[in-house]
């Protein structure tokens, strides 16, 4: 038996009413929906730290997630993970015209438009209607992932500064307005929310990608934060009682220490 052929048997015994597992039986569409973001993040993690033995047990788990949901809508009689997996075949092949089709395209920005032609091509077939370069860009992807992909989005559609100047001053001129904000909210959260937006369209002029860029900045800042509490303890107390001139020592050294 192949191995997705095992998967897939597996997993149709866990889902049996009668003799499954009750967990498996009683979970649907959006109580699954959760493990699958996770793990796609957890694949992420792998990858970072290089584990490649990690990186193969989070792919299966990813993979489950699949499985899992393939095998939820089979029992609804709307689809199986024979038809993801078709329908992911063609999907590529379609999207991908430079090499299984006539047409040619050997850079990066001919390649780009292409993929997304064949993706407004998608959805005219579906019947959406939004004419909008933006139009697709799921509301259910990460905060800095999204504002990424809709400057990006805007700026194939010719609305960008012509170098990451452009960026850099919007990011100065957002800081401003935080401060003339004042003590307003509403007015406030609009304004770090323009900030960090001004911050990701930056990354993007600078070919940086804004969602790895923050979260190996996390990693820094917890190794750091860490040394800065060893410090501290070194030292007979806690960060809370300590002055701020002592914990900005402890965490310039941390930085030296890297």
């Amino acid at each position: 038996m192949a191995a997705i052929d095992r998967v897939l048997a597996v997993m149709a015994r866990l889902r049996d009413p009668q003799t499954g597992c009750p967990w498996d039986v009683a979970q649907d569409f959006r109580s699954i929906a959760p493990h699958t973001v996770e793990e796609a993040y957890e694949v992420a993690d792998a990858i970072e730290r290089g584990d490649f033995d990690d990186l193969r047990d989070e792919l299966g788990d990813l993979l489950l997630q699949v499985v899992y949901h393939a095998r939820m809508a089979e029992e609804r009689d709307a689809f199986d993970f024979e038809g993801v997996a078709d329908g992911l075949a063609a999907k590529l092949i379609r999207r991908h015209p430079h090499v299984f089709g006539e047409a040619g395209a050997t850079d990066a920005d001919t390649r780009e438009q292409l993929w997304e032609q064949a993706k407004a091509d998608e959805r005219a077939e579906r019947g959406e209607s939004d004419p909008s370069a933006l139009a697709g860009v799921t509301l259910g992807l990460p905060a800095l992932t999204r504002a990424q992909k809709l400057s990006r989005r805007a700026a194939r559609a010719g609305f960008d500064w012509p170098d990451a100047s452009g960026p850099a001053a919007k990011v100065r001129e957002e800081l401003e307005e935080i401060e003339a904000a004042g003590e307003d909210p509403d007015a406030r959260e609009a304004e770090v929310g323009d900030l960090l937006f001004a911050a990701v369209n930056l990354a993007r002029h600078l070919d940086v990608d804004a969602e790895t860029a923050l979260r190996r900045a996390g990693q820094r800042f917890e190794r750091r934060f860490r040394a800065v509490e060893g410090h501290a303890r070194r030292d007979g107390g806690g960060t809370a009682g300590m002055p701020m001139d002592t914990l900005e020592g402890y965490w310039q050294a941390a930085k030296r220490d890297e």
